[in-house]
């Protein structure tokens, strides 16, 4: 097969012919259709020490959307043919964490195609070596999300980023009397916590962005619940905010800024939570941040971080995009096939992109060339 691999931190992808990789017994083959080229893609290439890189050369791909191609001889439930997202969440399933339900925290935690997280991921990165940059991928059985015909391939191939702040909005218990501020609203994370947080009933959704033509386009998708508010506008955001909630705050801050954000955006929002609020952060800030412990305990209230979601909640989304609940229409597909890599990336690194508007997509079925 046709893979796309990164073999020299700061050298260019390159195209190499490899073996395509068999299931294992619990596996499944995809052959991939779409993968998700996130705008820090280029940042994990030569990730932060709290994090772990794939022995190179590597084959890159956290997204990847496509179809069942072979299953493994104690897979069930899965037929050849199936439409699936691959979760890239990587666990043992036997750790203190994984038996306790909470995978996420795993020793062996590793997003695939991406970096890993957890002290013992070294392993799992060698077991799972393939990402989604190529025409197949092997994946366990328990990562995949069935796509139903309302989701195409290129669509889910932005599942990750989606179900980040779709998950985080469930942990912070955003449901019809939540108000919800999104600091990074137009942005790839904060579009999404907007669509979701209009699913689970949110009646008022505040976000704060630096484009503000862009935070006009977020708004039109409903006008009479959303609310926007640019960092070039006069007065805090805490005013803002306090303003638009009689003086009480917003019950949920979902902190969705872009990695490189300077760190008093991301404290300007996180001063307008309410009293019993929650502040969920999971966005790119990699600062230290000064927080107010006696604040937090006398107002009674949660910090917490999100970083990635379950297959569970994946599937979840697909159910509500299924139901017509959620609308991913929004989404404008930026199709690359994969020898135009590395255009993609520095297409990306040179913000051409409509915010969280733009989808950049990787797909081996795009001739080779972009579409």
């Amino acid at each position: 097969m046709r893979a796309a691999r990164y073999h020299r931190v700061g050298d260019p992808f390159r195209i190499d012919v490899v073996e395509t990789p068999r299931p294992r017994p619990t596996d499944v083959l995809v052959q991939v259709k779409a993968c998700g080229l996130v705008p820090n893609t280029s940042n994990s290439l030569n990730p932060p020490p709290m994090v772990q890189a794939p022995p190179l050369p590597a084959i890159y791909g956290l997204d990847p959307a496509g179809i069942v191609v072979e299953v493994g001889s104690q897979v069930y439930g899965v037929e050849v043919g199936d439409r699936v997202y691959v979760n890239p969440l990587r666990y043992c399933g036997s750790c203190t964490h994984c038996r306790k339900g909470n995978v996420l925290a795993c020793d062996y935690a590793t997003l695939n195609g991406y970096f890993g997280t957890g002290p013992k991921s070294a392993r799992m990165l060698r077991d799972y070596p393939h990402g989604g940059y190529a025409e197949y991928m092997v994946a366990p059985q328990y990562s995949l999300v069935a796509l139903p015909d309302q989701v195409s391939f290129e669509t889910a191939a932005r599942w990750g980023y989606l179900g980040t702040a779709y998950s985080g909005l469930r942990r912070a218990g955003v449901n019809m009397s939540t108000t919800v501020l999104i600091n990074g609203l137009s942005g790839t994370l904060g579009l999404g916590a907007t669509i979701f947080a209009l699913a689970l009933g949110a009646p008022m959704i505040l976000g704060v962005g630096r484009n503000a033509e862009r935070l006009e386009r977020v708004k039109a998708l409903a006008p009479d619940r959303i609310h926007v508010h640019a960092t070039t506008d006069p007065g805090s955001i805490e005013s803002w905010v306090r303003e638009m909630t009689d003086g009480i705050g917003a019950d949920v801050v979902l902190d969705a800024l872009p990695a490189g954000s300077p760190v008093a955006v991301y404290s300007a929002a996180a001063a307008a939570l309410a009293r019993g609020g929650t502040h969920v952060n999971i966005g790119g800030i990699l600062e230290d941040v000064t927080v107010s412990p006696p604040r937090i305990m006398t107002s009674n209230q949660t910090h917490l971080g999100s970083f990635w979601f379950t297959t569970s909640e994946g599937q979840e989304m697909a159910n509500l995009a299924a139901s017509g609940i959620v609308d991913l229409s929004v989404l404008e597909h930026e199709i690359y096939g994969l020898e135009d890599l590395d255009t993609a990336m520095a297409a990306l690194a040179a913000g051409e992109r409509d915010g969280g508007f733009s989808n950049f997509v990787i797909s081996p079925d795009a001739n080779r060339s972009r579409r």
